[in-house]
């Protein structure tokens, strides 16, 4: 069964930092384009960040290149989110997603982050 679970939400005060998981079961990470999505409140989804199956350099949006960073464990078949110097608008739920083609075909359940001192 393909899964997707998302973790290490919580909050956070601006300027902290926060890591998310997206541990993976029933497929190989490394198969698949992995994104970062999140929508605030109120607010349409967003894609932020993807790390590619065949490209080793993962993709940010503006809104969190610098502060943002995706990496891959293939050992342990989970991609994180290293978010570092958070922002009070980088409050949302956070959601990773696996795309084999153009479609992410498989998404978590999502994970709050809440900026706020």
């Amino acid at each position: 069964q393909v899964q997707l679970v998302e973790s290490g939400g919580g909050l956070v005060q601006p300027g902290g930092s926060r890591r998310l998981s997206c541990a993976a079961s029933g497929f190989n990470v490394t198969d698949y384009d992995i994104g970062w999505f999140r929508q605030a409140p109120g607010k349409e989804r967003e894609g932020i960040s993807c790390i590619s199956s065949t490209r080793s350099s993962p993709f940010y949006v503006d809104s969190v290149k610098g502060r943002f960073t995706t990496s891959r464990d293939s050992t342990k078949n989970i991609v994180y989110l290293q978010m570092n110097s958070l922002k009070p608008e980088d409050t949302a739920v956070y959601y990773c997603a696996a795309a084999r083609g153009s479609l992410y075909d498989y998404w978590g359940q999502g994970t709050q982050v809440t900026v706020s001192s």
